[in-house]
């Protein structure tokens, strides 16, 4: 009896991988990046760091979108306080689309994005770049 359950235990395994989220079976060379750039508002790069790091990152995630790299460029004449960059990637621009949709539309990302920004907006402005991979890149590995 006690064999009965052990034998069950590699098909559970099998169901769950079977419904993890499809950003886990994501083909780099084939996915559809997008590469965004933050410029915090005066005084906020600190914060808007920490909203990524703690909150941002994990709703990415669960709304289907691969963290791929995330940076903080130096301070430039242009961008005093530099800017935040990162990678996105996506099987398609259609699941860019409706992760973005489900992302904004969150309720966990609305009360963090209320509370992070109580006392002022965050970022001053996104410019975002939408790309694929050149067929002369080297390969990229997506981490899980």
């Amino acid at each position: 009896m006690i064999l009965k359950p052990l034998l069950l235990a590699p098909l559970a395994c099998l169901t769950i991988a079977a419904a993890a989220p499809a950003q886990d079976a994501l083909d780099p060379q084939a996915a559809f990046y997008e590469l965004r750039i933050y410029y915090p508002a005066p005084g906020k790069l600190a914060a808007l760091n920490k909203r990524f790091r703690e909150h941002t990152l994990a709703l990415f995630a669960r709304h289907g979108m691969k963290n791929v790299a995330y940076w903080n460029e130096q301070p430039t004449e242009a961008a005093p306080e530099g800017r935040i960059v990162y990678v996105l990637a996506y099987p398609d621009r259609a699941a860019r689309e409706r992760s973005w949709k489900a992302f904004g539309n969150d309720p966990e990302w609305r009360a963090v994005a209320a509370a992070s920004e109580a006392d002022g907006k965050l970022v001053a402005k996104v410019d975002s770049v939408f790309m694929t991979m050149a067929d002369y890149s080297p390969p990229l590995t997506l981490q899980r």
